[in-house]
């Protein structure tokens, strides 16, 4: 299983973008149940934030619609998960603060990887970035 980052969902539904066409094609792997995947907790919040942060929160609540619906888990963010956060952002404070959740989930998960376009996450140990391609 792996998780999928909320850029991947943000440039599918996005205006045209190199980024595009994949994210689009890899979610239709994941629909088509070819990928294994999900979503976590602060995926939601990330398209909940931006797209009210935007003052596009009708496209916002359909992606949000769309993600609930394509993926059937939902990692929760737990204790655990934080406190994993706070020990990689110890270790190097250059890692964003969601960048860490999303390593922890991975990690405290034992997932195979995040499926992403950040390349910072290439720099976390134990915490592969998966290709989208």
């Amino acid at each position: 299983m792996i998780l999928v980052d909320a850029n991947v969902l943000m440039y599918a539904s996005g205006a045209a973008h190199p980024n595009k066409a994949p994210a689009l094609s890899f979610l239709n792997r994941v629909a088509r149940e070819e990928v294994q995947a999900a979503i976590d907790a602060e995926v939601l919040q990330e398209i909940i934030h931006r797209y009210s942060a935007l003052r596009r929160w009708p496209e916002g609540r359909d992606l949000y619609d769309f993600a609930r619906g394509l993926f059937a888990q939902i990692l929760p963010i737990t204790a655990d998960v934080t406190d994993r956060a706070k020990h990689l952002v110890d270790a190097d404070n250059r890692i964003a603060a969601r960048d860490a959740v999303h390593a922890a989930v991975v990690m405290e998960y034992r997932l195979e990887g995040i499926c992403t376009f950040d390349r910072d996450f290439d720099r976390i140990r134990g915490c592969r970035r998966v290709g989208i391609g």
